[in-house]
């Protein structure tokens, strides 16, 4: 049986961590940010852990 493959489009997105955690960048960050204040835009930064059930799928797209 060959090997499954893992999602690059779930790779380029996500971060898993050595202890299995996933990592996500958050939204909104990209343009239009003249609109958004700067402790907005600042948290806006931060990776995100992703938990439960989300963590669990993209833990198994990615082959981990």
């Amino acid at each position: 049986m060959p090997k499954q493959k893992s999602r690059k489009s779930v790779l380029r997105r996500f971060r898993i961590t050595p202890r299995g955690k996933v990592l996500r960048r958050q939204a909104f960050r990209r343009h239009l940010k003249a609109s958004k204040s700067k402790k907005r835009l600042k948290n806006l930064k931060r990776v995100i852990e992703l938990k439960g059930h989300f963590a669990k799928r993209i833990r198994k797209s990615v082959g981990k």
